[in-house]
């Protein structure tokens, strides 16, 4: 889903200054994300079903739709298989990944749920149900009557955080859930992602003030569009760290080698799966993370850039060793460029659905604030 328009070029130079910055989210309908320290996972919960019961998912921002592990949820009294050949069933099937499920002669629409943490897929019946999002403005919730998901077997979880039942798609797709909750609602077509190595949230809609962020941080952000070209650069909640293919991450290795050693850098073994670490002695802490080579990805233009600061390009490995959270992804990788779960946080991530464009902060670190300082009331009743 989140493909950026080009990679034209890295460039590699040094630091800035901050002020400070709070949130607010008048009418926006939101979920958490928390970060799973083992699997490095991002995950939320939705509610769903009759009665409304919370059941985790690892959030996948390129996923076609919502799938779960049916069987060992609860039993809902208000869910309906989806027949072939309806109407619903053809809306869930108007993307290439789906085509050859519409060959099926079951009597039930079938889609082809996947975990792209494994790359394992299979066949899984189309439902729908009830699915409930909370609202910040009145701590109530807005529910979705007839949302369609797919169903999925047990071992399709196999990969995933121990006590998650599933994914959540937030792809460019008809059923994914910023497009049903759009429908269904009457909000924008927009939705809102913000990552952190704690928590997070997703937020679908916006205030009045064109942002659910405030307009301070809206007015800041940079554009580029999205496209779905499958070789071009993208974004992933299930990738950890940034992957590059194999000849341009030698090229940017060397790069950023040079711009370390200018930095007197001092260069030592490295410590798996990251090729390129560090002696953290020496390097001084900033408001942006450890000072070392700010990575400038350049866009459709020079003047759209997307800067990676210390917080999301070293890893810190142990008390004496930081790495460089960027990793060779082979010689044929489906995308050339892959960034990763860990250099999205602490940035604001707007997908704008209606007119294709991705419109990024900078580091909110600079405004000293992170993506965990958002804090939402519990759900009604819990």
């Amino acid at each position: 889903m989140a493909s950026l328009l080009q990679f034209l070029l890295l460039i590699l130079y040094l630091t800035h200054k901050s002020q400070a910055l709070s949130f607010h989210l008048p009418n926006a309908l939101v979920l958490p994300i928390t970060k799973d320290v083992t699997t490095l996972q991002y995950v939320t919960r939705i509610h769903h079903g009759t009665p409304l019961v919370p059941i985790n998912l690892v959030v996948d921002l390129g996923g076609p739709f919502i799938w779960t592990d049916c069987s060992s949820t609860h039993v809902s009294s208000s869910s309906r298989l989806i027949p072939n050949r309806s109407i619903k069933c053809s809306r869930a099937k108007a993307h290439d990944f789906e085509i050859k499920s519409s060959l099926s002669s079951s009597q039930t629409c079938e889609l082809f749920p996947e975990n792209r943490v494994t790359r394992m897929s299979t066949r899984g019946d189309l439902v729908e149900d009830i699915v409930a999002v909370q609202s910040k403005a009145a701590g109530s919730i807005s529910t979705v009557n007839d949302f369609l998901f797919s169903c999925g077997p047990t071992f399709l979880l196999h990969g995933l955080v121990g006590g998650t039942k599933g994914m959540l798609g937030l792809g460019r797709t008809r059923i994914s859930l910023p497009s049903q909750i759009s429908t269904a609602l009457n909000t924008a077509q927009k939705f809102t992602v913000c990552l952190s190595s704690s928590d997070g949230i997703i937020a679908f809609g916006e205030g009045p003030n064109d942002s659910i962020f405030g307009t301070e941080i809206s007015r800041s952000l940079m554009y580029t569009p999205l496209v779905t070209n499958p070789g071009a650069s993208k974004l992933s909640t299930i990738v950890a760290y940034t992957t590059m293919e194999s000849t341009i991450y030698g090229t940017f290795i060397r790069a950023y080698v040079k711009a370390a050693s200018s930095m007197n850098m001092t260069r030592v073994a490295s410590v798996a799966p990251f090729g390129l670490c560090f002696n953290s002695k020496g390097i001084d802490s900033t408001h942006e993370g450890p000072k070392v080579p700010i990575i400038e990805l350049v866009l459709q233009s020079e003047t759209v850039m997307w800067r990676i600061f210390g917080r999301n390009s070293m890893v810190q490995v142990s008390k004496e060793v930081m790495c460089l959270g960027f990793l060779d992804g082979g010689l044929n990788p489906k995308a050339s460029i892959v960034l990763g779960g860990y250099q999205l946080e602490d940035m604001l991530l707007q997908f704008e659905m209606g007119t294709s464009m991705l419109g990024f902060s900078q580091l909110l670190l600079k405004r000293q604030t992170t993506c965990s300082n958002f804090k939402f009331n519990s759900w009604a009743g819990e």
